[in-house]
C-alpha cells in the first residue's frame, strides 16, 4: 500500500520506492529505505503534506512523494 493510506499514528515498514532519480536519492538520504520503520505523525488538513518519523528524524513529504513509498502496515 502507499504511505498515504496510513492513518495518523500508524506505523509501517518500507517495502519499496517507486520514485526515481533525484527524488529517490533524497528519500534514501533521509533514511527512507527498504526495511525501515516509518510512522505517520501528522497530516495537513488538505492532505497536501504528511509528516513522518523515521528513527529519530521527522520529515515532511508532499502527497505526490508519499505516494511513491510502498509500505506494509504494522
Amino acid at each position: 500500500m502507499e504511505l498515504t493510506k496510513l492513518s495518523k499514528g500508524q506505523k509501517g515498514v518500507v517495502k519499496g520506492l517507486k520514485a526515481s532519480g533525484a527524488l529517490k536519492q533524497r528519500l534514501f538520504s533521509l533514511g527512507i529505505v527498504r526495511g525501515a520503520t516509518i510512522e505517520v505523525v501528522d497530516c495537513s488538513l488538505s492532505k497536501a503534506t504528511i509528516e513522518v518519523k523515521i528513527g529519530n528524524t521527522l520529515v515532511a513529504l508532499r502527497d505526490s512523494e508519499a505516494k511513491d513509498i510502498e509500505v506494509e502496515a504494522q
